[in-house]
């Protein structure tokens, strides 16, 4: 069954809302794996818009479940993943007007950036991930880029809107599933996933990791975090 990472940047984003102290991502996260959670996931963005530095250090001190920290590759978030040392590290694509992170890492078209940020991370010994569109040409790029595993985009399954579309795109994030275990890479899939839609996921051979924030945070409004975490779980774990 695929292991839980919980997101809790938008617990963050309600903080830095009113730049004050809480809510604290770090306590957050403490509920989170009070839920069951198997891991902490944390996106230092360029800009600061959620997680700050600070959230990062804590995090690492604090947590006893592994931290993965989703960073572009840029010299500056390489420089503090490399002091910090999380034990993972999913290389996403970043751009300042986005709200949240739009399509996977061009991992082609990036290749020689990425490959120094790869090369940087793995020598301080954090596993690195490529977060990329369920693409054969993008997972052939993480093959040789030697990155440990790659997190498939599940956003255009999570925002289809009709039957057909939705069965589309699984069927496309199966077999993409199937490439990237065939290419020696594990097996990890995020964004937009709720608890409405990741049973489907769930089914898919040979997941190794799930990482989930918006929704899990949603919910925890209503509900708690450790209750909003344990119930995320409890579909993640069939």
């Amino acid at each position: 069954m695929p292991k839980l990472g919980v997101n809790i940047d938008h617990v963050a984003t309600v903080r830095q809302a009113r730049r004050t102290v809480e809510p604290d991502p770090v306590w957050a996260a403490a509920l989170a794996e009070l839920g069951g959670a198997d891991g902490i996931t944390v996106h230092l963005r360029e800009d600061r818009r959620h997680i700050q530095d600070r959230d990062v250090r804590v995090l690492k001190e604090t947590v006893q479940v592994p931290i993965n920290l989703e960073m572009a590759s840029e010299d500056e978030i390489t420089n503090i993943a490399c002091e910090i040392l999380p034990q993972k590290a999913t290389l996403v694509p970043e751009k300042r007007e986005e709200v949240t992170t739009e399509g996977g890492l061009d991992a082609i078209g990036n290749f020689d950036r990425v490959q120094n940020c790869v090369n940087r991370l793995q020598e301080k010994g954090i596993e690195v991930s490529l977060f990329i569109d369920p693409q054969c040409r993008q997972i052939e790029a993480a093959k040789k880029l030697s990155v440990q595993a790659v997190e498939l985009h599940t956003g255009r399954y999570a925002d289809a809107t009709t039957p057909e579309e939705r069965t589309r795109e699984f069927e496309q994030l199966l077999d993409a599933g199937r490439f990237t275990v065939e290419q020696g890479l594990l097996l990890h899939m995020g964004h937009g996933l709720t608890y409405r839609n990741v049973s489907r996921i769930v089914s898919i051979p040979d997941i190794r990791e799930l990482n989930i924030g918006h929704s899990i945070i949603a919910r925890s409004m209503m509900v708690g975090m450790q209750q909003a975490v344990a119930e995320m779980k409890r579909l993640v774990s069939g």
